[in-house]
């Protein structure tokens, strides 16, 4: 009987550090969590109140109704439907282009020993360390040259080559799994009679897997997000969500602000437009996340990048 209240006494210092530990756990997490939440919840409560609200001391974070007002305002000054259109077309065919290219990149310096392939291996990653800004007026001149500006191109043709947005990092990505499974397979499939594509799409593809998901997941956001080269190339001919608005108060004041009278006042631009406009722009990227964010933790998981 003593022994096993001896027992008890010993164990209820380990299950209160326990608990001590969790809940200290849990309000790091809680805390953290509400710094990235805040922004975002402040957006999305602010985008749905009227100009009365938004002058009303008392009302801070519950609007007194739903004022969508404004979502309708920031769809047509964002010009939706086609600057949505023009980021997915351009987005989509970099993020693919970009993603093959990258892949075997990585593959030839993994599996080919080519005389200096870990200099060449390093120059990729050397370019990681350049600022954008060294190459866009160099890139401007070239694709002025060739009358290539004003057109998806001059982001595609990048891509393409295996020097889109960040491309060393994924081609890194790429050499590290490539590099990590035995050549016996690509052996035994070139035994088989596989050529060395064949090797490449049948072999080595499929256990790339996870690296081809972070690829493409990381290189669709980057693009999505990317106005500095589109800005400069596409100059007025193409315009992305991210670009409309980036001139929303131009935009606005072009379609709404016309009037001079005090009674069209509430016309006049907002914080709660404004607000609406950049929440529509974020919000395919939004619906990517939280429909691919099980294949995108594992990617990271199975790809080697820890930080270790």
């Amino acid at each position: 009987m003593k022994d096993r209240e001896g027992k008890q006494g010993r164990l209820r210092p380990a299950v209160w550090k326990k608990t001590v530990r969790q809940g200290i756990l849990y309000a790091l997490l809680i805390g953290i969590g509400f710094v990235f939440l805040y922004p975002f919840l402040f957006m999305a409560i602010n985008s749905f109140m009227s100009p009365q609200d938004l002058l009303n001391p008392a009302i801070t974070w519950i609007p007194s109704g739903l004022y969508v007002e404004n979502y309708v305002k920031a769809f047509a000054t964002l010009d939706f439907g086609r600057s949505f259109g023009n980021s997915l077309y351009i987005t989509l065919t970099a993020t693919v282009l970009q993603t093959a290219a990258t892949a075997l990149a990585g593959y030839g310096l993994a599996r080919f020993n080519m005389p200096g392939r870990k200099g060449i291996l390093v120059l990729i990653l050397a370019t990681f360390v350049l600022p954008v800004e060294t190459l866009l007026i160099p890139r401007y001149v070239m694709f002025n040259t060739y009358h290539l500006l004003d057109t998806p191109l001059t982001l595609w043709l990048p891509a393409a080559t295996g020097q889109g947005l960040q491309a060393a990092v994924f081609i890194l990505v790429f050499y590290q799994v490539f590099k990590s499974y035995p050549v016996s397979l690509d052996e035994a499939a070139e035994i088989d009679g596989a050529g060395k594509f064949t090797v490449f799409l049948k072999v080595s593809l499929p256990i790339a897997r996870p690296a081809i998901v972070l690829s493409a997941l990381f290189s669709f956001v980057w693009y999505w997000n990317e106005t500095r080269q589109s800005g400069l190339y596409f100059g007025e001919t193409i315009k992305t969500l991210p670009m409309k608005l980036g001139s929303f108060a131009a935009s606005y004041a072009s379609l709404y602000e016309s009037a001079e009278t005090a009674a069209d006042a509430a016309m006049s631009i907002n914080e709660a437009v404004t607000l609406a406009g950049t929440l529509l722009s974020c919000l395919p990227i939004l619906i990517l996340f939280v429909v691919l964010q099980k294949q995108f933790v594992e990617s990271i998981e199975k790809s080697g990048i820890t930080g270790e």
